[in-house]
């Protein structure tokens, strides 16, 4: 319980101070210029994705394997870092190219130039490491401390739609800062080597198949700002950002869950698989409930919500929060059955092909739909992508006969 509060700690810096800032950030870069910074920092979330390379979840869970073996942390440290390097040069093509895929971005350097550091900056951290040892104090306060004063920054610097790239070079910043602090923590524990090419090859092969799960995800998650940046112009990406902004607020509460709760359902199904039962049917009901109680908060608080967060201009993101409100216990129950339940027990190949279904589904009802109704087509997408990611999870594990409640009777 206590490392989930300092998953949270972590949690609260990398979401809820960015929506202190939204109400601010609206209304000073105006409609025009929020939605051409929302499709940068979606853009530097798609990047970040291709830096990570699912390593809170791969590398995490074969650190809390090794937890009592320091050469083998050590390796891991130097292996996971020189994969990233590795990674760096595929990340800056990619940011290129989002110059010339995106016609709100075009010519903008500054915005692509923002999203590549930030991307690199956070994926610097090594939370993963500990994830995996189960000690996250440091890096919780930390994180959270630093992002507070990339967000005190921000009020302080940003003030007309021309300074539209200062966030993200704030929040860059502040992202070096914590990850050489956290390199230097995980260090001063099992110390640091200069990275190897085998061992940087061989975590991008070992957490290949993570990747690729977190790479397709954000194809019905990430890619839907993008989506709607190929076909509407900014003021409308930005009714569409600030309703998921605000919608997805929630979202990320599930996932202190998941880094907490997978290696420990990978430990308990080891030894102990009528305990990991157990456990489970507890987190999987906290999950749902609380994702029913946030939906309805979202649906009937939603004209509230717009009109104090975003402002006068923003009025139709209304609608479409109401839409992507069903978004809470979807997720939820995904993100228990699958991220934790499933790949705790090694389904990885499986549950990433419910995800590729799910992506190919989304951005495929996107190009059809988006153009024709726009964004409230684009919210619509959305949900039904994540129904179907819920509804295959849970058929596939009644099929094969591990649904959490009957693990223990084999």
């Amino acid at each position: 319980m206590r490392n989930l509060f300092y998953l949270y700690a972590v949690q609260a810096a990398n979401y809820l101070f960015p929506l202190i800032t939204l109400p601010y950030l609206a209304r000073v870069l105006g409609p025009e210029g929020f939605g051409k910074l929302a499709l940068a920092q979606a853009a530097s979330q798609y990047l970040y994705i291709v830096l990570e390379y699912g390593f809170s979840l791969s590398a995490a869970r074969e650190v809390a394997k090794w937890r009592d073996r320091p050469e083998a942390l050590q390796r891991a440290l130097g292996g996971v870092l020189g994969a990233r390097v590795l990674l760096s040069l595929p990340g800056a093509g990619t940011a290129l190219l989002a110059l010339y895929l995106f016609p709100p971005l075009r010519g903008e350097f500054g915005l692509i130039g923002g999203s590549f550091l930030l991307a690199l900056g956070m994926s610097l951290s090594p939370v993963w490491f500990f994830q995996g040892m189960e000690r996250m104090g440091f890096v919780a306060l930390m994180e959270f401390f630093v992002r507070l004063l990339a967000t005190v920054g921000i009020f302080c610097f940003v003030r007309s739609p021309e300074q539209v790239a200062w966030p993200l070079y704030l929040q860059a910043l502040a992202s070096f800062v914590l990850g050489f602090a956290g390199l230097a923590w995980a260090a001063s524990w099992v110390g640091l080597r200069w990275p190897r090419f085998g061992e940087a090859w061989g975590w991008l092969r070992r957490g290949f198949s993570l990747f690729l799960f977190r790479l397709v995800v954000s194809l019905y998650t990430t890619a839907n700002v993008l989506l709607v940046g190929l076909f509407l112009p900014p003021a409308q990406v930005a009714l569409y950002a600030g309703a998921e902004k605000l919608s997805k607020a929630l979202i990320p509460m599930w996932d202190p869950f998941s880094r907490l709760f997978l290696p420990r359902f990978s430990y308990l199904l080891e030894k102990s698989p009528k305990d990991a039962s157990r456990l489970a049917r507890r987190v999987g009901s906290i999950m749902l409930l609380l994702g029913l109680i946030a939906a309805g908060v979202l649906m009937y608080g939603s004209p509230f919500l717009v009109r104090m967060l975003l402002g006068p201009g923003y009025e139709g993101a209304v609608p479409l929060m109401r839409v992507l409100a069903w978004l809470l216990p979807l997720i939820a129950l995904s993100n228990f059955l699958g991220i934790q339940w499933m790949l705790a027990q090694r389904m990885d190949r499986l549950f990433n092909i419910i995800i590729f279904i799910a992506g190919l589904l989304n951005v495929s009802l996107a190009l059809l739909i988006v153009p024709r109704y726009g964004a409230l087509g684009m919210a619509w997408v959305v949900v039904l992508s994540e129904a179907w990611v819920t509804g295959a999870v849970v058929v596939y594990l009644w099929w094969k006969g591990r649904l959490p409640w009957r693990v223990h009777e084999g």
